[in-house]
Parts: structure tokens; sequence; C-alpha cells
């Protein structure tokens, strides 16, 4: 009797949720079901905030949309009991994604030492504002460590940003960070984003085995077969980092390619997970952990087996597929969505915001995550092809914490 009550205490522990702290600043409401911030461990995770002000207004000028977006960010650390200092790794979508330059004027502003990583990516579509930008935050500042790799550039960014365990890594792209000069070709810029990736996680004692995830971030320059090829050599098959690859509508620097992720510096504390419906791959694992945390891949509405695809005409099914597959990434791994502490929600088109965020809200009854929408490029056309498969009109990938 006392092992089968030991042994039901331990399956409790298992499945039981962390514990998730909303952090809701003053006077803010925000526009979906998702919480500004979610603290879980040494983490906080921020929503991605918009440029609007809390009493409704749009600033005029891209400068100070960009100093009310961080104003906003702040706003959530602030009601953490944190400070700017705090944040590791920021992720800033433009809708006028000609230059850096703006932003890092405004940069130097609110990180003046000690900057976080950083990842930038011009997008199609935001809601409601046309600059976007999202947070992680971590407790204990004598756990943040910049990395700079030989030979860089002072940056307004840090190329990498290590907390305790976790190693945040700003999005290295086709552009020579000591040059200035963009590769030639798809493959090239490709092959130095990975050599610029590399040489970032060397100064920071890890290696590609110890990415947990990856955000390729591509234009149309890049086939996407081009970077898979490259991108499957320098990882274990069945054993790569979780992934969410998007097509952007432009990166600012001017290249063609950016690779954006996270590692975990103990390799012990990395697992892959994968359901039993689905085959191993080259490029992507479903999921997986480091240490308690656990990044998914980003997923669709597609129906997985011999005759997968897309099937769903509308944004409202197609995301209830996508639930479904992310469910199996997280069951998996002992965990479901009450779990999960941040998502990103990627829409063929933001004007069905509202349309996903009615289905997305049906899976969080309690604390729903911190979260991020963006509309990545220009509307696909919404038809079926001739085996009446449709195109992705909503992708979302979640991290979790057990």
């Amino acid at each position: 009797m006392k092992i089968l009550i030991t042994a039901l205490m331990c399956a409790a522990c298992f499945t039981q949720a962390a514990e998730l702290k909303p952090i809701q600043p003053a006077g803010v409401k925000p526009a979906g079901a998702y919480s500004p911030g979610i603290l879980s461990g040494q983490f906080l995770y921020v929503s991605g905030q918009g440029a609007k002000a809390a009493n409704g207004e749009l600033p005029a000028g891209e400068e100070e949309q960009i100093r009310q977006c961080l104003n906003n960010v702040k706003a959530v650390v602030d009601a953490a009991g944190l400070t700017m200092e705090h944040v590791v790794y920021v992720e800033v979508y433009l809708k006028d994604y000609s230059s850096e330059k703006t932003l890092d004027g405004v940069w130097k502003e609110v990180f003046p030492k000690t900057p976080p990583a950083r990842s930038v990516i011009g997008v199609a579509g935001l809601h409601g504002t046309n600059v976007e930008i999202s947070a992680v935050a971590v407790k204990d500042l004598s756990l943040k460590k910049p990395v700079v790799p030989s030979g860089y550039p002072a940056l307004p960014y840090s190329p990498a940003v290590r907390a305790g365990d976790r190693l945040f890594v700003s999005g290295c792209s086709g552009r020579d960070v000591r040059t200035g000069r963009v590769a030639q070709d798809p493959a090239a810029q490709v092959n130095l984003a990975f050599t610029q990736l590399h040489e970032t996680l060397k100064a920071a004692g890890v290696d590609f085995a110890n990415l947990v995830f990856v955000h390729p971030y591509l234009t149309s320059k890049v086939p996407m077969r081009v970077m898979n090829k490259i991108y499957a050599s320098h990882f274990e098959f069945g054993n790569t980092p979780a992934r969410a690859t998007f097509e952007v509508a432009g990166l600012p620097d001017g290249s063609d390619i950016q690779f954006t992720g996270v590692a975990v510096m103990d390799l012990s504390n990395r697992r892959a997970v994968r359901p039993k419906n689905m085959e191993p791959s080259p490029t992507a694992s479903p999921c997986v952990f480091a240490d308690d945390t656990l990044y998914c891949s980003a997923k669709s509405g597609f129906i997985p087996g011999v005759n997968g695809g897309v099937y769903a005409s509308t944004v409202e099914t197609q995301m209830r597929q996508t639930m479904r597959n992310l469910l199996d990434g997280l069951e998996e791994a002992g965990m479901n969505f009450s779990n999960v502490v941040a998502a990103n929600v990627y829409l063929n088109n933001i004007d069905d915001f509202a349309a996903m965020n009615g289905v997305y809200q049906e899976y969080f009854k309690g604390v729903p995550p911190a979260r991020t929408t963006i509309q990545q490029v220009a509307p696909a056309k919404v038809e079926a092809d001739a085996k009446g498969h449709w195109p992705d009109l909503e992708q979302v990938l979640v991290i979790a914490v057990k």
C-alpha cells in the first residue's frame, strides 16, 4: 500500500502545473487572451507590447513609438519587481524595417549598460501598432552575463546573454558583424549566419548541440530548401532543436537570413521530446527541454499521417487542430496547456486576430500565458490546391515550464 501511495504522489507531481504568476500593470487591459507578463521560476516572460500609451494614444513618430513600446515593457517588468537591467532577451517587430538606426538610438537610452540579446525582424502586420516588442527577464541579476565573441565591434545589444543555465542568442545574420558586408548569395548568407552563431555559442562555452530552440527568419530571396540543407548539416538527425521557421517581410540589416535562439549551458539538462505520431526530422524536434523549460516548435493546423495536410479553410478550424498538435508535444512531456508560460501566434492576415483569439482563449481557462501575435508577410491567397490542401492561416509556438 505504501508503494502505491508513493507512486500516486509521484504521478501527481509529474502532472502538476508549474507555479505561474501573472503580472498585470495597473491600468493595462490586454487586447486578447494573454497576460502582460508571466513570472515562473527565474524568468519573466513579457507579452508583445505595442506602441500605444496607457490612455490609448499612439505616438506620431517612429522614435516615440519605439520608446513607448519599451516603456510598456518596463511597466510589466516594474510590476514584477524587476528593472530593465534584468532583461536578457528582446524580440523587436517593425513594420518599417528599413533601418535599425532609430531603434539603436533609443536602445542605448533604455539599456545604457549590459544590454540584452536582441532579434529584429520586419513584418507585414501588427495588431493596432507599427512596432511591437516582447522580452524575457531574469529575476536574479547576478545570473546575467553578456557574451561577446573575440573581435566583435561595440554593438547596441549583446551578441548573447547568459542567464544561469540559459543562453539567449541575438540574431545572427548573413551580414558580417565585423565588416558590415552582406554575403553575395543565399547559401553564402546561410553559412555566414551559422558561422557567427557558432562564434557566439563558442564564446559562451557551448556548441550547436546545446541549442534547444532556433528561430530561422528568412526573406523570399533565400529558398527554404537551401537553408534546410545547410541547417540539417549542423545538427544530429532526430535530435535537432525545436524550431519556428518563418519567411519575413525583411530584415533591417539588409541580409536575408537570421538565426536567433536559446541554448542550455549544461548538455545533461537538454532532452528532445517527440510524440509517437511524428517521425524524426533532420531539421526540427517537436519539443526540447532546457532543464524544466520546454520549448516547442511552431505548429499549424496540419493533420499528420500519410495523407497529412491542412484541410481546414478557416482560421478557427485550423487553430483547433494546431492546439491539438501542440498538446501532443506537451502531453508527451507530462504537461498540458496550464504549463504554458509564453506563446507566439503567426497569422496569415492580422485581420483574423479576433477570430483566432476567440478559439485560442478556450484552451487557457486559468492563467493565460504571455503572448505575441504578428503577421510576418503579405497574406497568401486563401484557396485550396489540387489536393484539397489549404494554406496555413495561423501557426503557434509555445514555451512551457514543468
